[in-house]
């Protein structure tokens, strides 16, 4: 019988994971059936309770359900504890496997899609919520030199930084916490924008000087024209990307967890750019 798994989310109509995991099931040969689940705000377990018991084997969790998936597992790996949400479910007798893949699709785009060394480099994360929380450990894993957290409200950004400077993983790492108006004067190597306001098709407030020489900017959003974020950083001479190829790798993360095989993710994201 085919295997099914779904995204679950609200809204979920403009979702792509489908579109992903049936080129990843073609590619590889797997038998398995991949759909989108709306869920009302209120009725995330129960729709799980409802997929999970016609069947399904797994599900991507996509916004707002994250923390609550978090909660509802019953098994929860070392990336989904950090990031403290998990976009990744798995069921396997009668239990509820959790993990995070959105930091490594991330890091996986930046190292092996762009071919931009990590390590030793000057990074500025914008923003303090949930998905910066949920990116920081796989990126403190390539050991940059600098890892600056900024954000409007600079005691988010603090309390990031310091929940995070504790860990192993950052121990080859200056790890700090800046508001937006202390960025002036400084310099990074990569800047990720990691905040909403791609959405808002607003502009994080950035000072024109924070693009170092050979800078990458990166927007964890995409779309079908560049954002402000990244008009902005590539007239100030920086190169940029969004992030469609975050969307695809952390999609082949979860293909690996559920199915044991990678796919190869250049084909996925070129069909995904043409369309």
């Amino acid at each position: 019988m085919t295997d099914r798994y779904a995204v679950v989310g609200n809204p979920i109509a403009h979702s792509k994971s489908p579109e992903i995991h049936a080129a990843f099931a073609r590619q590889t040969g797997q038998d398995i059936g991949y759909s989108k689940l709306l869920a009302p705000l209120d009725g995330f377990r129960s729709t799980l309770e409802s997929f999970r018991a016609a069947g399904g084997k797994g599900v991507n969790v996509t916004v707002p359900f994250k923390l609550e998936a978090f909660d509802l597992a019953d098994e929860v790996s070392q990336r989904a504890k950090d990031a403290e949400a998990a976009n990744y479910l798995r069921f396997d007798n009668g239990r509820i496997h959790a993990d995070n893949t959105d930091g490594v699709g991330l890091t996986r785009d930046i190292v092996h899609n762009l071919g931009f060394r990590l390590a030793g480099k000057r990074v500025l994360l914008l923003g303090a919520g949930g998905a910066a929380q949920g990116v920081l450990t796989p990126l403190l894993e390539y050991e940059p030199s600098i890892l600056t957290i900024a954000n409007r409200t600079v005691e988010k950004a603090l309390r990031l930084a310091e929940t995070f400077r504790h860990k192993p993983v950052a121990a080859s790492s200056v790890l700090c916490g800046l508001r937006f108006g202390e960025l002036a004067g400084h310099h990074f190597d990569l800047v990720i924008n990691a905040t909403s306001t791609s959405l808002q098709e607003e502009l994080p407030p950035l000072p024109a000087d924070a693009f170092a020489a050979g800078a990458l900017a990166y927007d964890m959003m995409y779309g079908a024209t560049p954002s402000p974020f990244l008009a902005f950083a590539a007239a100030h001479g920086a190169k940029t990307s969004d992030g469609l190829g975050m969307l695809v790798e952390q999609a082949a993360e979860s293909f690996l967890l559920w199915r044991g095989v990678r796919p190869e993710t250049a084909p996925v994201i070129a069909l995904l750019r043409n369309a």
